[in-house]
């Protein structure tokens, strides 16, 4: 059973998130386990918010059908998203889900607070996927091409006295001013001490200043 406590930590809306929690429920699949909900809050009426949420195998949307009564829900597997993001604007952040095929899905008026840890939740996800992937595509290269071994018997060994060992003398290399600010700027971004839109700003002034 999902406990809804855990998704009501930025004002999202309880009704919306109850709803949405007990379809899902029955949803999903062995070992899957839901990461975050985000639910849709239009500047004016926002009686029947889209909700979207992500799991550790896919994403979920949850729009309400036929005036509030009923709920259609499309899921997207990770292997079927190319790239996820997110675009704050004034009312709220718009998401964006590009997959392998087809057209972008795009949802407007995400708050920006759920739009950040919807894109953060996403992105650690997709990114575990990619790398899983790459991992599994390592391996079956180097299975099909190992050698054939064969064995022979062995040879006397010849023991001869080690070489002493000379420690490589380290290399430092001092990273300029700039590149000291740009690494400085990324990691407020990544602690979410800034916006995104902050972000790009300040570092176009830095390297305007080269």
């Amino acid at each position: 059973m999902i406990l809804i406590d855990r998704f009501l930590s930025d004002e999202q809306d309880p009704k919306a998130v109850e709803k949405v929690l007990g379809k899902l429920n029955d949803m999903l699949s062995t070992n899957e386990e839901l990461i975050y909900l985000a639910v849709q809050k239009r500047p004016a009426v926002n009686l029947l918010p889209t909700c979207i949420a992500v799991s550790n195998k896919r994403i979920f949307y949850c729009e309400p059908g036929n005036f509030g009564i009923t709920m259609n829900f499309k899921d997207i597997s990770w292997k079927s998203i190319k790239e996820i993001s997110f675009k704050e604007e004034i009312f709220g952040s718009k998401f964006i889900c590009v997959p392998t095929y087809g057209e972008n899905i795009i949802t407007e008026y995400i708050p920006k607070v759920q739009a950040r840890k919807l894109y953060q939740a996403a992105h650690e996800q997709l990114e575990g996927f990619k790398e899983q992937q790459r991992q599994a595509e390592l391996e079956d290269k180097r299975s099909s091409t190992s050698p054939v071994t064969v064995t022979t018997a062995p040879e006397p060994k010849v023991i001869e006295e080690p070489a002493p060992y000379v420690a490589p003398t380290p290399i430092v290399e001092q990273e300029d001013e700039t590149t000291l600010k740009l690494r400085k700027l990324k990691t407020l971004f990544d602690k979410q001490l800034i916006t995104l839109e902050e972000y790009e700003a300040k570092k176009a002034d830095i390297l305007d200043s080269l």
